[in-house]
């Protein structure tokens, strides 16, 4: 009989927990995914110099931005230049709008898994529709600003009718594979496919800063003080992101023939931050939406009077390192932290108390029902404040240390990139876990 080392055994326990609930296949699957989202960011629009336009592109902070967030497919100008962009935008109306059109309400949270879906349809709707309209104006800012990227033995006008359906075309496949990641795969796709496209670019970005170092070694104490916030900011997102306000719920005793049911004291887990990197994502979303637009049309007529110098003026106070872009975007964080915090369904302060009243359980010295909820709701807003504000402050730290300490070049890499990175994998590892949780109980039934 063969014997196994502790080790062997170790790996071969892995090994066989990865078939458990098809994980296996799950992050085969995911990985599969990743690979044509990658492979896709490299195939450039027909007519398009690539290098060109990196070289035009280097002045604008903005679509540096914004190709960290499409893992380099906007900076190749590749047919999913858009990236997952259209879909996340689309998500966001479509949310807004549950809360304020009853009918889309009800179509969320009383028609079940047959509402959800046509929500989703409506989703897919809004994303086609956003991207066209993003892919206009890029293909404006390409003729007008960027026309050195454009190789000149192209027809401009097929070109632009070409580019306009392609980008489109391919911003509804980039929705499609995060669908598909999400339903098939491992965490939410999305989020998987920015965290692949931020992961892309930190060798760029890091080849920077070693350039920008080597050549002033004055720089290199606020490089290690840098790297140290940047440690101790994801130490920090960890926290934020996994802590909770534990409330205790007592459960009453049920005898149901000779057996006794309950008794056991529970709690009901309010997270710091409900919304995991969501508002983060949606914060960036909203405010990249209206300012990518004002700064390719705007920088497009920077030549001409009045509204023309108006939209540079604006596009420059909203640019990523500016301060204004980085107070709305602490509001945002702020403002959708709570947002997400009230359209979780598990976290409506009503509908627990009133499961908590129907099983006869109860929180120790409050009385059931609406003082329940009210108690509830109170906690739920303190957490949710902490974790808002918190979630906020962090978003800001790296960034104001990236100024203080010169190093420029990791602008990209703020605390934006930080969260988003930590955030989902954060999630890949809950989600795993989550898969595993029939192992765990088959292996506790046969003992």
């Amino acid at each position: 009989m063969q014997q196994y080392t502790p080790n062997q055994q170790n790996l071969q326990a892995m090994l066989a927990n990865l078939n458990i609930a098809g994980l296996k296949n799950k992050i085969i699957f995911t990985l599969a995914m990743i690979l044509i989202f990658r492979l896709c960011a490299q195939l450039p629009l027909f007519g398009i110099d690539t290098h060109n336009f990196a070289n035009l592109a280097a002045t604008n902070n903005l679509i540096g931005f914004l190709d960290m967030f499409s893992g380099g497919a906007l900076g190749n100008v590749s047919i999913i230049a858009l990236g997952i962009g259209p879909y996340i935008t689309s998500s966001i109306i479509m949310q807004l709008l549950a809360v304020v059109i009853p009918q889309l309400e009800q179509l969320q949270k009383e028609e079940g898994e047959a509402g959800r879906r046509k929500i989703s349809q409506y989703t897919r709707i809004f994303t086609i529709v956003i991207a066209a309209m993003q892919a206009i104006v890029f293909v404006i800012y390409l003729l007008k600003t960027a026309r050195g990227a454009i190789m000149p033995d192209v027809n401009i006008i097929s070109f632009a009718i070409g580019s306009v359906i392609i980008m489109t075309a391919g911003s509804a496949f980039t929705m499609w594979m995060a669908e598909l990641m999400t339903e098939r795969g491992i965490g939410n796709g999305a989020s998987m496919l920015i965290f692949c496209g931020i992961i892309s670019k930190i060798p760029f970005y890091a080849g920077k800063t070693a350039e920008l170092v080597s050549k002033n070694s004055s720089l290199q104490p606020g490089l290690l003080l840098l790297l140290l916030i940047f440690f101790a900011t994801m130490i920090f997102i960890v926290i934020m992101q996994e802590a909770a306000r534990k409330v205790i719920i007592v459960n009453p005793r049920r005898q149901v023939g000779n057996k006794v049911y309950g008794g056991t004291n529970t709690f009901i887990p309010f997270k710091l931050n409900p919304g995991g990197v969501m508002p983060i994502i949606f914060a960036i979303a909203i405010l990249l939406f209206p300012t990518t637009i004002i700064d390719l049309v705007g920088r497009a007529n920077a030549g001409s009077i009045g509204i023309g110098k108006l939209i540079v003026i604006i596009s420059n106070a909203l640019q990523p390192s500016g301060f204004l872009y980085n107070a709305i975007y602490f509001l945002l964080i702020v403002a959708l932290t709570f947002f997400y915090a009230s359209i979780i369904p598990n976290l409506q302060p009503k509908e627990i108390a009133t499961n908590l009243k129907k099983y006869g359980s109860s929180i120790p010295g409050i009385k059931p029902g609406k003082p329940t909820a009210e108690a509830l709701d109170k906690i739920l807003s303190k957490t949710t404040f902490i974790g808002a504000f918190g979630l906020g402050i962090v978003a800001l730290i790296p960034s104001a240390a990236c100024s203080v300490t010169h190093i420029t070049t990791l602008h990209g890499i703020g605390a934006t990139s930080l969260i988003i990175m930590v955030g989902v994998a954060l999630d890949f590892i809950n989600q795993v876990r989550t898969n595993l949780l029939p192992k765990n109980y088959e292996s506790f039934l046969k003992q």
